[in-house]
């Protein structure tokens, strides 16, 4: 696009010069995200409105590119708004951006009239999203900003002069948020939805005005807000979990859903078409919420959030280095609150219905589906997206992060994290370390715990992530399993071997070698032969070295466990650091009645 482009006919709008706009405006939202942050007081104090917003207009910066035709273009941003949307306001806003696409003429370029038409009718479609509005958010600023836009648009020539214009008012109806919203003048706060929205408008306006498309890519706003109020004092919500869907409905219509998800929790916001649709609610039962929508629809994307966690990282944070870990890292739930571990889920699916590892999954309802379902589970890595948008919200917050990833020939996890955590440092400044464990489950979990104990004792990043890389090397895992047939299925051991295994009963016992591969370490013909087995082999791996600590795991079988336990008690004198199920993603190798032990030296 010619740099002079925007000063050519500038009382019609094309295809490349809203593209542009809506790139200045996001990249303006991206700089602040962090102030965005931290005067997000509502609905709740989840201290992540700037996040959500970032990950929405991230979508369409990532997923849309420049066409001649304003309708085309519209279409391609709202698709990509409704995809990547987050967050109360960041739904909203795709949803807004859906009704701009329906409404907008199909032509290549459209007046100042047209523009502000479908500005008008787009809000209709953002009120009929939310199933109760209030008033002092987002959705106030962005009606009253578009009515501007419709009563003022004959008193203009260019779209320059109206956005200037406009861009006022929205900054007028942005400073009255408080006067509508109770929660905001406690605070002493404008609504971080609605203040995300103007700062989009600031971006676009100054683009207008620079009328150089050139400079957007490495354009840095001269707005800023890093000296807005940090909160102390929040009030929690009721409900814990932010819980959001990308679907498409097949077996009822959007009226039955909203009926069933009305009772469920609040903050419902239904963004879309029935055909994707993108769905946003605050619950303490995202299992339920889930198991409903799998039966209704195709889910196409999930996410959960605790927003408990989330309050007290913004305003009770115990450190200022994040730790990482994967749903493989089998840590008991305790510790990770305890050390404020932030957990990325991997995906379960069981043919085409997909879960999130221990949210959207329980081990009960997995181990259930496990007998019943027709098709064996598979599992998948989390989304470069998903650890994007995990990294980017933690940078807002902390001055660096370590993430310790299931080992990165097991799972393409690292990898993907590897990728996220690139884009984050360029675009944060922030230092991100990654760590490939070379392990998994417990393994991985006693890596993780001697990585929070250093940072609650203080130890600088440096130091943490050297002693991190030696334990790495400390670490043992033995893990007995009733037969081969879960491994084969899992992808983890060849047919031909799994063959010969059931051929021979043989009870495998399975090992991580020293790159991180599993491996069929031993194998006995009898349940308890392997019991007695991973214990010689417990012994042999200490060879009178100090043990730092030792946890037991299993799928479904805490009586083996514990057993496990009192014997490496007497071998060792020591007590497990903790027993606890392992995750339904490594349950679906090692199937139902493994039980595994996992050790670390000195």
């Amino acid at each position: 696009m010619n740099e002079n482009s925007f000063t050519d006919k500038q009382d019609l709008l094309d295809g490349k010069r809203l593209y542009y706009s809506f790139l200045a405006g996001a990249f303006n939202v991206f700089e602040n995200q962090r102030m965005l942050n931290k005067i997000n007081v509502f609905p709740v104090p989840d201290a992540d409105t700037g996040t959500n917003l970032a990950s929405t207009f991230r979508s369409i910066v990532e997923n849309t590119s420049p066409s001649n035709n304003v309708k085309h273009t519209s279409v391609a941003i709202a698709e990509a708004a409704l995809t990547g949307a987050r967050g109360n306001s960041g739904i909203i806003i795709a949803q807004f951006l859906y009704g701009v696409s329906n409404e907008l003429e199909d032509k290549k370029e459209i007046t100042l009239q047209s523009f502000a038409e479908a500005m008008q009718k787009a809000v209709d479609y953002a009120y009929q999203a939310i199933a109760n509005p209030v008033e002092g958010t987002i959705i106030t600023v962005l009606r009253e900003w578009a009515e501007y836009i419709y009563t003022a648009k004959d008193k203009f020539d260019t779209f320059e002069a109206l956005m200037n214009e406009s861009l006022a008012k929205a900054h007028e109806s942005l400073a009255k948020t408080p006067e509508k919203l109770k929660i905001l003048a406690k605070n002493n706060v404008v609504d971080a939805g609605a203040q995300g929205f103007v700062i989009f408008l600031e971006g676009i306006n100054q683009i207008f005005q620079k009328e150089n498309v050139k400079k957007i890519l490495s354009y840095k706003a001269t707005t800023t807000h890093e000296d807005a109020i940090v909160l102390d004092v929040h009030e929690e919500s009721e409900f814990r979990y932010c819980t959001e869907a990308l679907i498409s409905l097949t077996g009822t219509d959007k009226a039955k859903v909203k009926e069933f998800l009305t009772n469920k929790g609040d903050s419902l916001v239904m963004a879309g078409p029935e055909s994707r649709m993108r769905i946003h609610i605050h619950t303490n039962e995202p299992e339920n919420v889930f198991a409903h929508l799998a039966d209704v629809s195709t889910i196409l994307y999930q996410k959960v959030d605790d927003m408990v966690k989330q309050n007290e990282i913004a305003h009770r944070r115990k450190h200022e280095i994040a730790l990482v870990v994967d749903s493989t890292c089998d840590i008991p739930k305790e510790v990770i609150e305890h050390h404020q571990i932030h957990v990325v889920p991997l995906n379960v699916f069981f043919g085409e219905s997909q879960f999130l590892d221990r949210l959207t999954i329980t081990q009960e309802k997995f181990y259930h589906l496990l007998q019943t379902s027709d098709v064996y589970p598979t599992s998948a890595q989390p989304s470069i997206k998903d650890l994007t948008n995990t990294f980017s919200y933690l940078s807002t917050h902390y001055e660096s992060i370590i993430a310790v990833h299931i080992s990165g020939v097991l799972s393409g996890t690292f990898a993907n994290s590897s990728k996220a955590a690139e884009k984050i440092r360029m675009e944060s400044g922030k230092r991100i370390d990654l760590l490939d464990s070379r392990q998994t489950s417990g393994a991985a979990g006693l890596i993780a715990l001697r990585i929070a104990e250093d940072i609650e004792q203080g130890l600088p990043h440096n130091e943490v992530l050297a002693r991190a890389q030696e334990w790495i090397t400390k670490c043992k895992l033995f893990v007995g399993a009733k037969s081969l047939k879960s491994f084969v299925k899992g992808g983890r051991v060849s047919p031909a071997k799994g063959f010969i295994g059931s051929m021979l009963n043989a009870k495998p016992i399975i090992s991580i070698d020293e790159t991180g591969k599993a491996q069929l370490f031993d194998k006995a013909f009898s349940y308890k032969g392997s019991f007695k087995k991973i214990l010689g082999h417990v012994t042999r791996y200490m060879n009178g070295k100090k043990l730092w600590g030792y946890c037991l795991f299993h799928a479904s079988d805490p009586e083996t466990a514990n057993w496990y336990a009192k014997e490496i008690e007497a071998i060792t004198g020591q007590k497990p650091r903790y027993i606890m199920e392992v995750s339904p993603v490594l349950a679906i190798s090692a199937g139902m009645g493994a039980v595994g032990v996992a050790l670390m030296l000195e």
